[in-house]
């Protein structure tokens, strides 16, 4: 088993980045959901509720963020500093953490872009969002704004045997683009990731603790190249493998150490 591709969301909801080469941080993957942009309550907003979000790509770098609309235009922004922290929750009931506003010309072009006011803001240090005991293998204060763990591992066989699966019901297949991973890996069968739940990983030279299977929502919907939403593959997925009555997708995973991802890592179950 190996890793075959790695992704980086700088932008929760915005459009994923391909990577050769990543660090991987207490929090999750270096550059990945560190900004978020959130509502006049403070609350983020994401492909759930605005799909077109899925065509804003974003790339960062250190101490900048670089937007970019479909037709190219786009802002290079600073990370802020010298500003004041504002309560920010990554959902309407999680935890508020303190994040830092950036500029209103920022704001300004993001709202008119996505057609919906919106405010963009940069977390300088990852903090909790979730109560302690609202999941297992509590990461605390060690997660960015990812919804819930700081990565995703998803199985390319599992998604081979989705589209098949949507191949019976006459229906297109989805790249792997929909399910938003971190981390993608080539195993010998489908849906042996979730089997790893509870133990230890190893890619390349890097731990992890997989921390269970991601319950999936309609985010998976959204067609990423046009952010135009659809019903596939949740019905499918829903209809064809649930687990606790909730259509299942990936594997979240926790890092226990610091250190370099590359794509071709061997991935080896420890435990």
């Amino acid at each position: 088993m190996r890793l075959v591709s790695i992704h980086t969301y700088p932008v929760k909801g915005a459009r994923g980045v391909a990577r050769d080469r990543a660090e991987v941080r207490p929090w999750g993957l270096a550059g990945d959901r560190r900004w978020m942009l959130i509502d006049g309550d403070g609350v983020g907003v994401t492909q759930r509720e605005l799909p077109v979000l899925a065509t804003l790509e974003a790339t960062a770098s250190p101490g900048r963020l670089t937007l970019r609309a479909a037709d190219g235009d786009g802002p290079a922004l600073a990370e802020p500093a010298d500003v004041t922290p504002i309560p920010v929750r990554v959902f309407r009931n999680r935890l508020p953490v303190p994040a830092l506003p950036v500029t209103a010309e920022a704001d300004n072009w993001l709202t008119a872009l996505l057609g919906r006011p919106v405010r963009l803001v940069w977390l300088g240090q990852p903090a909790r969002h979730l109560a302690p005991g609202d999941r297992p293998y509590d990461t605390g204060d060690q997660v960015s704004f990812a919804d819930e763990y700081p990565l995703l591992l998803a199985n390319q066989a599992s998604l081979d045997a989705l589209n098949g699966w949507l191949a019976q019901e006459q229906a297109a297949a989805v790249p792997m683009t929909r399910f938003r991973p971190n981390l993608v890996a080539d195993t010998d069968r489908p849906w042996v990731e979730e089997e790893w739940a509870g133990r230890r990983l190893r890619i390349g030279q890097v731990r992890f603790r997989a921390a269970g299977s991601c319950g999936r929502c309609v985010v998976t919907t959204v067609d990423q190249a046009s952010g135009v939403r659809g019903r596939e593959p949740l019905r499918t997925l829903a209809r064809r493998h649930t687990v606790d009555g909730k259509a299942r997708f990936g594997l979240h995973l926790v890092p226990l150490g610091p250190g370099t991802l590359a794509v071709g890592d061997p991935l080896e179950v420890l435990d």
